[in-house]
């Protein structure tokens, strides 16, 4: 399964998790199932349930025919309910690998790496309307200023949003080279393949509402790990790794920690690692990907 995606940190994400052979564990981005399979390694008389909402992911499920685990096609904004029609209330251990995975960016049909000429589609979930084809000709001007200055932090999201909307006028915008091409004139001399990332990675959190469902997966975890259980969330930008760090410290994805009458803080867990766990220099020489990831640790109090 290396071939679909190779999972990033997974000798810390597994430690991380502090397995008991008995125990319920969660992996609610299964990908090519990496994580997965180390976890089920350590089951005996446990249980994995493992979620994800791309088609091919679920392809890759099928292929393991242990009896301690459980797919669900659904994305992990869901995973209370899921959990419930399958007859679980409390687990020892979630564990989320946030982004992309390398089999999604690898494929140029999905339109979701920078690499390749392909539709502007970028759906995680293909039964979903929205594609990023659709945000890029349909969108206010003043939508598209938002979505590149708060999802790809972009110095000129601005311009980008005003350049996009001139040039649909007359080319409507079809494939990822179009776009590469509209923005070719404003991306910054020599960080010209940054800046496209950027502007993709924009694009896509929009489209599969990635913030919406970190958000309410995060609220999620408070109520379904158990006293001792471990939360393990690797994220790939600061915009996601802000809001784990947020809730883990807070209690809340934004605003300040909630306390009771007598100043006591509201929150379901404390943090295991002050600062986030960083790939090693060999890892990030064999796998580009483990740069930018920051793995959080925290345990239910």
């Amino acid at each position: 399964m290396s071939n679909y995606h190779q999972p990033v940190m997974l000798h810390e994400c597994i430690e991380a998790l502090q397995i008991q052979a008995e125990g319920t564990y969660v992996d609610v981005t299964f990908g090519g199932g990496g994580h997965s399979l180390k976890i089920l390694e350590k089951l005996e008389g446990g249980r994995l349930i493992a979620f994800d909402q791309d088609e091919d992911a679920k392809h890759e499920a099928e292929k393991i025919k242990d009896r301690s685990f459980t797919f669900c096609q659904a994305n992990f904004m869901y995973m209370k309910r899921y959990l419930k029609l399958n007859g679980v209330t409390a687990v020892n251990g979630i564990l989320a690998d946030l982004g992309i995975s390398s089999h999604q960016i690898d494929s140029p049909e999905r339109g979701f790496s920078t690499r390749f000429d392909g539709p502007l589609d970028m759906r995680m979930d293909k039964t979903i309307s929205l594609t990023a084809a659709k945000v890029l000709n349909e969108y206010h001007e003043d939508q598209l200023h938002k979505i590149f200055g708060m999802y790809g932090e972009l110095k000129n999201a601005k311009t980008a949003a005003k350049l996009v909307t001139q040039r649909r006028v007359t080319n409507p915008f079809q494939r990822t080279e179009d776009l590469k091409a509209a923005l070719q004139p404003i991306a910054p001399r020599g960080k010209e393949n940054k800046y496209f990332a950027q502007v993709f990675q924009a694009l896509r959190i929009e489209v599969n509402e990635e913030m919406k469902a970190l958000e309410d997966f995060l609220h999620q975890c408070g109520d379904v790990i158990a006293e001792g259980g471990r939360l393990v969330v690797m994220s790939y930008h600061s915009l996601e790794d802000r809001m784990v760090k947020n809730y883990i410290n807070k209690g809340k994805v934004f605003g300040e920690v909630d306390k009771d009458f007598f100043g006591n803080e509201l929150k379901p867990f404390k943090a295991i690692n002050r600062k986030p766990i960083e790939a090693s220099e060999e890892e990030v020489e064999h796998n580009k990907r483990a740069r930018s990831a920051k793995l959080r640790v925290a345990e239910k109090i």
